[in-house]
């Protein structure tokens, strides 16, 4: 609650553009031998998300939210003990209502009728593992979700850093509560640098900046006031007399970036390169960039240079919204010098509103994201956006990837399918003969292609609990096809029937190398499997804002997705999942194990090595 002298402040007068954006602080991985161990002491902390709102009490790597910026060599490896020395109560305060129109979750405070606590969530021990996102790292330095540690503990890992020029970022991975734990502020970002990086001279220092966006909700008390305490308010929709529901993401109305919500950065008139990464639980945001004196999207200005995996080979100009899904990570330059004595918004956008102007039903009742002030003043600036940014950059295709590869076909439910008790889930496939399995049959899949010919697939796992079933020889190259079958025609609020799953794999960085729309109707929720083959609609390009290397794709409903990349790096047991994380801690990871081809020769190893998609799927 708010206590004594607290700023009197109702939702609606939380005034944007008060605060300047930090800056979290940059912790360097010493060239000296001695120096290739950093200890970062996970800590509860106390933060202001904004002038006008009282203190928010959080937990934060050394203290701070976001964590601090992490930047390694190309190559040098780093052992990181991360020290869990958090105590106190849970920080964060989880509530479920009713699904309404507008979106409740994007209201502040819980006052809704029908809303009632989250059981057992005030109760939540501090229990923390630490992942870092797009590592090429061993199983047993990833961060498995089970082997969370206790106050007092620690947990070490060691990253060989062998990843070209990127931003990752590391947060935390606990098993079941990873929803809470990162919404607790337990995020950071973590550059690799490279020579052919460097060499480009892109914008350094002062002028390369790291954007975290993260939205949020915030109590408030028996007078409307808000307390400034994380609120973790989602709507739930009951499904069928069974009592399974349908619990949808959260999704809150307050952006901030680098822990501040709605703050302002005065830039010069030169180029600034921006390290943007969503770092919410489930929101997408469609970003653009207008000018305040006009409402008018700035065209010409802003150019994306990268996406997770590093630099793009050539530079991409944004001038129409860019969609960025959590966990994807965007690297951005913005020309300022042609902007002198403006100020500009970056807002988010939908598709039923103009540019900056609030859309509540879509979930967007504050579109503000930040906001820049150009200086007046010219100065000298030389750098031009190199024509090709990484010579070493290429893409690749199912046909040129050089060596035999396996395929996989991961299916993602709809809410509300038979068995899933109301979740999504993902649904590992095997081709089978359709002879031997009974159609129409629970977790049986029929799937024409743009050919005209249909295969026949069957599940072979559901949950994390089943074991392994893919088994990857270290090195090769594998396909891996995720398949959207939400669909609007389920008869669900349309938040709930089409949610866009990203997808990340752990260990590896990959590329989209397809995208497909597939009539999904035949899909029969209630069964568990198509009553009529998923029949082929269209071939889908790859934007070019997605082209590069990625570890996170989005997946839209009714689309087939399949990236290509190489299972080098590490071996173990690793995990992949929707990076929704209310998607991930209920029923959308599953784990896979990688070993050394020497080892798959000899042993027995669980699940089904190559079982996946046919050579002649997509």
């Amino acid at each position: 609650m708010a206590g004594e002298g607290a700023p009197d402040v109702g939702p609606a007068t939380l005034t944007p553009f008060v605060d300047a954006l930090p800056i979290p602080p940059l912790l360097r991985r010493s060239a000296q031998r001695d120096r290739e161990r950093m200890t970062i002491d996970l800590r509860a902390t106390w933060v202001r998300l904004h002038s006008q709102l009282p203190p928010t009490r959080a937990w934060g790597y050394e203290g701070h939210v976001p964590g601090p910026t992490i930047e390694v060599w190309r190559n040098q490896r780093l052992t990181v003990a991360w020290r869990n020395r958090l105590a106190g109560e849970y920080p964060v305060a989880a509530w479920e209502v009713p699904m309404e129109l507008p979106p409740a979750s994007n209201r502040p405070g819980r006052a809704e009728v029908g809303a009632k606590e989250v059981k057992g969530v005030a109760d939540l021990p501090p229990w923390t593992v630490t992942h870092l996102h797009g590592a090429p790292t061993s199983g047993s330095n990833d961060g498995w979700p089970e082997n969370a540690v206790s106050p007092a503990e620690i947990q070490y890992a060691t990253y060989p850093n062998s990843h070209r020029a990127c931003a990752l970022w590391y947060h935390d991975h606990a098993m079941h509560i990873t929803r809470w734990n990162v919404y607790t502020g337990l995020a950071g970002m973590y550059l690799v640098r490279d020579e052919e990086e460097t060499a480009l001279g892109l914008p350094r220092g002062k002028h390369e900046i790291p954007l975290i966006l993260a939205d949020r909700n915030l109590d408030t008390d028996h007078r409307g006031r808000l307390t400034g305490r994380l609120l973790h308010k989602t709507e739930i929709i009951q499904q069928n007399e069974a009592g399974d529901n349908v619990t949808l993401p959260f999704s809150g109305p307050y952006t901030l970036v680098n822990g501040v919500v709605w703050p302002h950065l005065t830039v010069s008139a030169r180029w600034y390169r921006f390290r943007l990464l969503n770092a919410s639980n489930a929101r997408v945001y469609r970003l653009a960039l207008i000018d305040e004196a006009t409402g008018e999207p700035v065209s010409g200005a802003v150019q994306q240079i990268g996406t997770d995996g590093g630099l793009l080979g050539r530079p991409v100009p944004v001038d129409a919204p860019l969609p960025v899904a959590p966990a994807e990570r965007v690297d951005l330059l913005i020309d300022f010098s042609r902007l002198r004595g403006r100020s500009l918004r970056l807002v988010n956008t939908t598709a039923a509103a103009a540019p900056g102007e609030p859309d509540p039903a879509n979930g967007v009742p504050y579109p503000q994201v930040m906001q820049f002030r150009v200086a007046c003043e010219r100065v000298h600036d030389s750098f031009t956006p190199p024509e090709v940014l990484s010579p070493s950059f290429r893409r690749i295709t199912h046909d040129d990837s050089r060596h035999e590869h396996e395929h996989r076909l991961v299916v993602l439910t709809p809410p509300g399918t038979v068995g899933g008790m109301g979740h999504p889930e993902i649904w590992e496939m095997r081709e089978v003969d359709a002879d031997h399995v009974s159609i129409p049959g629970d977790g049986v899949i029929q799937i024409q292609d743009e050919t005209g010919r249909t295969r026949t697939y069957e599940r072979t796992a559901r949950s994390f609990q089943d074991p392994p079933g893919f088994t990857v020889e270290q090195g090769a190259w594998e396909q891996w096809t995720f398949f959207n079958l939400a669909s609007d025609q389920i008869n669900l609020p349309a938040a709930a029937a089409t949610p866009m799953h990203p997808m990340h794999i752990h260990l590896i960085a990959f590329q989209a190398v397809g995208r497909h729309a597939y009539d999904v109707s035949g899909f029969d929720p209630a069964l568990g499997g198509t009553r009529a083959p998923l029949t082929h609609r269209r071939a889908v390009p790859v934007a070019p804002h997605e082209a590069g290397w990625k570890d996170t794709i989005q997946v839209p409903g009714e689309q087939l997705v399949t990236v290509l990349g190489r299972f080098r790096g590490g071996a173990g047991r690793f995990v992949y999942h929707c990076h929704v994380l209310e998607h991930e801690d209920t029923h959308m990871m599953r784990q896979f194990l990688v070993q050394p081809a020497e080892v798959m020769r000899l042993g027995t190893h669980l699940g089904d090595h190559g079982h996946g998609a046919s050579e002649g799927a997509h």
